[in-house]
């Protein structure tokens, strides 16, 4: 096995929520993240494991150049917009900057022959199945315009990988949440978009909690969804990353738990922890929402080891909650 031996790697958006969390676990691991990052949804003092360039990654000559100069051997891509309602409000800018961002990132590997890339894709991509739970070869017709952005550049890693040689691990999320459970960094979007944090805020009395439809065919009417813990996302990462450096292949892979929870779950997951009420208010359904999305997790684990460990819900909220509890977080 390959040793990372303090080996560059240069992580998109590693001042944003996933990513930040990525960077430690390579670090831990030995490696050297490097992190570029516009700030325009991350943060500045979430980069704690290794330098951080400050740009947009449509910048192709500033990729390039950190390619080359910080001695890059692999990438961790997560720079992207990710908020399937503003995509449905503004397509164009999800377009621009999440299919625009992979293409000014593979031209400056190819141009730095750099051909190993960790993807952070969604399980956005599949739509509405015809059968749940998800496996990675249900078909891909996704939704709404974040989803597409994610299936295309999914199909630019498989077509650069033709014409060039790159190698790539494209993780299909499910649902990412909690927080690192050593309190360094955590989840912070503005404005916040996510079920958890939602949910928590409005437990400590900062707002109400929105439920988007009640009349979903599901057992309590509420939406279902596979909630991952983001430290065993980081995780997984670093998992595919030793993968591609130990000669895998191409693979498309499914993060989950295999378990889903609907939104009133993860409410009354929220009071128990907390202890408090959460305020919430509901409203008709949210255009773009498929009404149940849970993986089938099986070939994270037969193709890079990879098992989720924090599957229970508590668990993963009782890890977010000191964001929250107070404005600014912990």
């Amino acid at each position: 096995m390959i040793r990372p031996d303090g080996k560059a790697v240069l992580v998109t958006g590693g001042a944003g929520y996933i990513g930040s969390h990525a960077c430690k676990a390579l670090a831990r691991a030995g490696f050297r993240p490097v992190v570029i990052d516009n700030l325009s949804r991350g943060h500045a003092d979430a980069v704690r494991w290794g330098p951080l360039i400050k740009g947009d990654l449509r910048d192709t000559s500033l990729v390039s150049d950190t390619i080359r100069t910080q001695g890059i051997v692999a990438v961790m891509h997560f720079a992207a917009l990710a908020s399937v309602g503003e995509s449905m409000r503004e397509p164009g800018i999800y377009y621009e900057n999440n299919v625009g961002g992979m293409i000014s990132l593979l031209s400056a590997m190819e141009q730095e022959k750099v051909d190993k890339i960790v993807f952070s894709s969604s399980c956005a991509t599949y739509g509405i199945p015809d059968h749940q739970p998800i496996r990675e070869d249900a078909p891909q017709i996704p939704i709404n315009p974040y989803g597409r952005t994610k299936l295309i550049c999914e199909w630019m890693l498989r077509d650069k990988g033709v014409a060039t040689g790159l190698r790539y691990v494209a993780l299909r999320y499910f649902n990412a949440a909690g927080a690192d459970p050593e309190g360094e960094v955590g989840e912070r979007h503005d404005p916040e978009t996510h079920i958890v944090p939602l949910a928590l805020m409005a437990a400590y009395g900062r707002s109400e909690l929105q439920v988007f439809g009640t009349d979903y065919p599901t057992p309590d009417g509420t939406c279902i969804r596979d909630y991952i813990h983001v430290h065993d996302l980081a995780h997984a990462h670093l998992m595919a990353l030793n993968y591609l450096l130990n000669g895998g292949e191409s693979v498309a892979l499914n993060l989950g738990t295999g378990h889903g929870h609907s939104v009133i779950d993860v409410i009354n997951a929220v009071e128990r922890v907390t202890g408090r009420p959460v305020a919430r208010r509901d409203l008709p359904r949210r255009s773009g929402d498929p009404p149940e999305l849970c993986a089938v997790p099986t070939k994270a684990k037969q193709t890079l080891g990879f098992q989720a460990q924090s599957v229970d819900l508590d668990r993963i909220i009782a890890d977010a909650a000191p964001w929250f509890d107070q404005p600014g977080g912990p």
